[in-house]
C-alpha cells in the first residue's frame, strides 16, 4: 500500500497563486517542455550522419530523456513543500537550459546522452511542478486552467519537429542553443509565483471519501488509468502512419492525418476548459474514455480510420490534465499521489512502444486500433471503478 503522509505544507497566505505574467510564463515553458520532447526524434538523421549510430542508439537520446523526466518529477516532489515553488521551478528551468546546451555541444554521443538526461530532470521538474501548482492553486477553476496549460504542451509539441523541419536536421544544434537560451526570461517571471506551497482545499476540508476501498488500491487505479492512456496516446501517434498505409492510404495521407490527430488533441484541451466549470472531473474523463474507445473501434473500418484517429485526439486530450484536481480531492493527504501518476504517464509512453510493437508482431498492423480499442476499455473501466470509489460525502 502506498504511505499516505501526515505532514501538511504550512497555509498559503492570502492572495492569488499565480500573478498574470507567471499564469503566461507557465503557459510558455510548457511550449518549452513540449518542444523539447518532440526535438528529439527530427534530429536523428543528423545524430546518426555525426556520430555513427545505428537507429536503435540514435532513439537513446529520447530514453534519456524520459529517463531524466521521471527523476526529476521524483527528486521534485521531495522538494516540494519545504523548498519554495520559485526555486523549484528555477532550478528546473536551468537544468534544462544546461542540459539541452549540452546536447547541443556534446562531442560524442555518451556526452549527449547525459545532458538529455539532464534536461530530462529540468523536463520533470516543470511538467511535476506546474502541473501541482496548478491543480490547488486557482479553486474551482483549477481543471480548467489545466486543461489550458497542457494544450500549450502540445502547441510546442506542433513546433519543435516543424522547426527542425524548416532549418534542416543538420542544423540541431543551432535549434538546441536557442531553446536552452530561451527558458531563461522564464526565470524573471517566477517573481510571480507564491512562494509557499498551497494547501489544496480537499485537504483543508477532508475531501472526497474513499468508500471501502484503501487509499493504496485508489492510486493504484489512477496510476493504471494514467499508464494506459498515456500507451494509447503514445501508440496511435507512432502507428497511426504504418496503419493509415498498410489498408491503403498514401504516405502523404498517413502523415497528415497523423499530425491531424496531434492538432485535435491540443485543440480538445482547449475546447474541454470551458466545459470543465459546467461538469465535473469525473463526468469528463469518463465521456472521454467512452469516446476514445467507440473512435479506436471506427478506426479498424479502413474508409473511417484518419476521421476516427482525429476523434482519439479529441477524447483522449483531457484525460491527463482534468485527472489530477479529481486525483487532489479523491486523496487529499497523500501527497506523492500527482508525482506517481505523472511518472506513470512518463513511463507508460516508454513501455507502449516495445509492449505494442510485440503485439503488432503477433496479430500484424491491421489490429492497431482494436488492440488500442480493448486498451482503452480498460481505461474506461478503470475511471468506473475510480467513481464507485472516490464518491462525495
Amino acid at each position: 500500500m502506498i504511505e499516505e503522509r501526515v505532514t501538511r505544507p504550512s497555509p498559503a497566505p492570502p492572495g492569488p497563486l499565480f500573478s498574470r505574467a507567471a499564469v503566461v510564463a507557465s503557459c510558455a515553458g510548457f511550449v518549452l517542455i513540449g518542444a523539447l520532447q518532440a526535438l528529439y526524434g527530427p534530429a536523428i538523421p543528423a545524430l546518426r550522419a555525426e556520430f555513427g549510430l545505428s537507429p536503435s542508439a540514435a532513439g537513446l537520446g529520447l530514453s534519456a530523456h524520459f529517463v531524466g523526466g521521471v527523476a526529476g518529477v521524483l527528486l521534485f516532489d521531495r522538494l516540494y513543500g519545504r523548498a519554495g515553488n520559485r526555486r523549484v521551478l528555477g532550478s528546473s528551468y536551468l537544468l534544462m537550459a544546461v542540459g539541452a546546451a549540452g546536447f547541443a555541444l556534446a562531442p560524442d554521443w555518451p556526452t549527449a546522452l547525459a545532458a538529455a538526461l539532464l534536461a530530462g530532470l529540468g523536463f520533470g521538474g516543470i511538467d511535476y511542478g506546474l502541473n501541482q501548482l496548478f491543480a490547488v492553486g486557482f479553486g474551482h477553476r483549477s481543471t480548467a486552467m489545466l486543461n489550458i496549460l497542457n494544450a500549450h504542451f502540445g502547441i510546442g509539441a506542433i513546433l519543435g519537429p516543424a522547426v527542425i523541419g524548416a532549418v534542416g536536421s543538420e542544423h540541431y544544434p543551432a535549434v538546441f542553443l536557442v531553446f536552452a537560451a530561451v527558458n531563461l526570461p522564464l526565470l524573471l517571471c517566477l517573481r510571480g509565483v507564491r512562494n509557499q506551497a498551497p494547501v489544496a482545499a480537499a485537504e483543508r476540508t477532508g475531501g472526497t471519501a474513499v468508500l471501502g476501498r484503501s487509499l493504496g488500491s485508489v492510486l493504484s487505479v489512477f496510476v493504471v488509468l494514467y499508464v494506459l492512456h498515456v500507451g494509447i496516446e503514445a501508440g496511435v501517434g507512432g502507428w497511426e502512419p504504418t496503419h493509415l498505409e498498410t489498408v491503403g492510404y498514401g504516405a502523404g495521407v498517413a502523415a497528415t492525418a497523423t499530425s491531424v490527430y496531434w492538432l485535435m488533441m491540443t485543440a480538445g484541451r482547449f475546447l474541454v476548459a470551458p466545459l470543465a466549470l459546467r461538469f465535473s472531473a469525473q463526468a469528463i474523463i469518463t465521456v472521454s474514455c467512452a469516446g476514445m474507445t467507440v473512435c479506436l473501434l471506427a478506426a479498424a473500418v479502413p474508409a473511417l480510420a484518419p476521421y476516427a484517429y482525429a476523434g482519439v485526439g479529441l477524447f483522449i486530450a483531457p484525460i491527463f490534465p482534468t485527472g489530477l484536481p479529481w486525483l487532489n480531492r479523491a486523496a487529499p493527504r497523500a501527497r506523492r499521489a500527482g508525482a506517481l501518476v505523472i511518472a506513470a504517464s512518463m513511463a507508460g509512453g516508454v513501455a507502449a512502444g516495445p509492449a505494442l510493437g510485440k503485439a503488432i508482431e503477433w496479430s500484424g498492423v491491421r489490429a492497431v486500433p482494436l488492440l488500442l480499442c480493448g486498451v482503452s476499455a480498460l481505461c474506461l473501466t478503470a475511471a468506473l471503478w475510480l467513481i464507485r470509489a472516490t464518491r462525495s460525502r
